[in-house]
């Protein structure tokens, strides 16, 4: 390990080595509409697979109707989400994608894109660098239950 200085101070190790790249997935079910499902563990357990100790790790969904983000999975807070999205993009609403393509999920498409496909978690010594009440979730914004595919990317020594 290398000592790396901030500001003339040792303030933190770095690992050495060449960098590899281990690409998987992560395959769930959701129950659409707002369905928010936590990986966490999913997560946690393709980076110890790996056998990497330091970098980062990669959640994307393909897919429009899809997002991943963080927030403290209990039922108080999922409720929270679902509701101000029900207020923000409500399904109620025009959406000119509904008259373009009159499948009804235009709403799905906002929320996706307001929250985003993807998410980078730093991870040291093997372990995710979440907060104490902070995990992985995926949502799912369509209109129905689908089957998912998730990619996770993680890249490190």
């Amino acid at each position: 390990m290398a000592t790396v200085m901030i500001n003339g101070q040792h303030k933190a190790a770095a690992r050495e080595g060449l960098m590899r790249v281990v690409t998987g997935t992560i395959e769930l079910s959701s129950r659409g509409d707002a369905d928010i499902v936590k990986i966490t563990d999913d997560v946690a357990e393709a980076v110890r697979r790996t056998g990497l100790r330091d970098g980062t790790v990669t959640i994307f969904v393909p897919g429009a109707t899809g997002a991943v983000t963080t927030l403290e999975f209990e039922p108080g807070v999922v409720h929270d989400v679902q509701v101000t999205l029900d207020q923000i993009t409500p399904p109620s609403r025009h959406y000119a994608h509904n008259d373009n393509l009159k499948d009804g999920n235009g709403h799905s498409h906002v929320r996706a894109g307001l929250i985003g496909p993807s998410l980078t978690v730093p991870f040291v010594d093997g372990a995710l660098t979440l907060g104490r009440y902070q995990t992985i979730v995926f949502c799912d914004f369509d209109t129905r239950p689908r089957e998912r595919r998730l990619i996770v990317q993680v890249m490190g020594v």
